[in-house]
């Protein structure tokens, strides 16, 4: 199979992408016991391709599969392994804060002798599309976050110890079935997490693993819009320099663009995935708006070395704004790519939208690009949404929406 070229300031997204109305529909009735394993198959696979094709046609070069089979980006995980006993959660009521989480204790060493899953990810994806695309998975640590200590683990460092080799052992499993392009995502905890343990947990768990591109994903996660720590990444540089990473992929959008001159300051050498979408904002972004994000990066940033991308995972957003936001993603972009190589800018219309329509109109069938809130035309990103629960029942609180 021809590898496709990509081109300069190459679009992407972190992982997860927005669950349709149907699917929460479908999880409710998982989560029930009322469907079966064909049923639940047909879902997801119909999920994937809903994904795939959302992010083919905003002009996505590099996709995922939306991370449609996971129900959360960290805790359908924790059924392959073995070795843990699920705790009852601490709050049930009230406002949804930290200790509403499902945490697990561990009882024996932690196993996972059926692997993670994503094998079954891998094999649909080569079949559902030409693009290029990656797989995540969650970095050994932030899985421990999770984890109490206890049994044979005197704390989380230990846990993580046992974390990594599964992890390894998946991603040679990956790369050996033909995946190109990997990530591990991990939530930067300053207050727990220290930078040096979590460089040597990635390469731990990158150790052997031979792709065209490894990627870290690090953000800050969100709890129903919050943080888990400070949100710097000040701390892990000049260490974070060192790890076996090709591409570093950071939030700075929803941040104002905030530290983007760490690349210069430190002079690291990676490539970065810079997030030019805010997540944590129900406006959606102008390609204008998105093109000054990505010229500001350009600062510090070479081009050759810079990645254009969303924040975190695209999860915790309704479908059409989800597709909005990629489309100025992919409009952005390519304004300033047109600049960069001299290239006429004839139209920021994206790949897939059809001659003579316009590049705000296409959106999934039956919705609105923007929230009733949002002003067309408008270009401040400060308009704040309402505060609902987009978490299915499976999902507990508290966990990122990514990766």
């Amino acid at each position: 199979m021809t590898v496709p070229v990509l081109p300069i300031l190459p679009t992407s997204v972190v992982g997860s992408y927005a669950i349709p109305a149907w699917l929460w529909a479908a999880y409710e009735k998982i989560e029930a016991g009322g469907f079966g394993a064909m049923d639940r198959a047909e879902t997801e696979n119909d999920a994937v391709e809903t994904a795939i094709r959302d992010q083919e046609r905003a002009g996505v070069d590099l996709i995922s599969d939306g991370e449609m089979r996971r129900q959360g980006f960290i805790v359908s995980i924790f059924k392959y392994f073995g070795g843990l006993r699920p705790l009852e959660s601490r709050r049930k009521v009230g406002v949804l804060s930290y200790d509403g989480h499902v945490f697990y204790e561990p009882v024996e060493r932690i196993s996972a002798p059926d692997g993670l899953g994503t094998l079954k990810e891998l094999d649909y994806l080569r079949q559902a599309t030409t693009r290029p695309f990656k797989i995540t998975l969650p970095g050994p640590l932030t899985l421990a976050t999770q984890i109490t200590k206890g049994g044979p683990y005197r704390d989380r460092y230990e846990v993580a110890a046992d974390l990594a080799p599964i992890l390894n052992r998946e991603l040679r499993a990956l790369a050996d079935g033909g995946a190109r392009n990997l990530q591990l995502d991990d939530v930067f905890q300053s207050f727990i997490m220290d930078p040096k343990r979590l460089v040597e947990f990635y390469d731990r768990c990158f150790e052997g693993v031979a792709v065209e591109r490894r990627f870290w994903h690090i953000c800050f996660g969100t709890l129903e819009g919050f943080g888990f720590g400070e949100r710097t990444y000040r701390p892990l540089f000049p260490t974070i320099s060192s790890v076996c990473a090709d591409q570093l992929v950071f939030e700075f959008a929803n941040r104002e663009m905030a530290e983007s001159g760490l690349w210069r300051e430190f002079d690291c050498p990676k490539e970065l995935g810079a997030g030019v979408l805010d997540l944590k904002n129900f406006y959606v972004e102008s390609a204008e708006l998105v093109a000054r994000r990505i010229r500001r990066v350009l600062e510090t940033v070479p081009a050759e070395r810079l990645w254009i991308n969303p924040d975190c995972g695209l999860a915790r957003l309704p479908r059409h704004l989800a597709f909005a936001k990629l489309q100025a993603l992919v409009a952005g972009a390519r304004q300033v790519r047109c600049e960069l190589t001299g290239a006429p800018s004839t139209s920021n219309r994206p790949p897939s939208a059809a001659p003579g329509t316009s590049s705000d109109k296409i959106e999934p069938a039956g919705t609105s690009l923007r929230p009733p809130s949002a002003a067309p035309g408008t270009s401040s990103d400060k308009i704040e949404p309402a505060g609902t629960s987009l978490r299915p029942p499976s999902v507990a609180p508290g966990t990122s929406s990514d990766p």
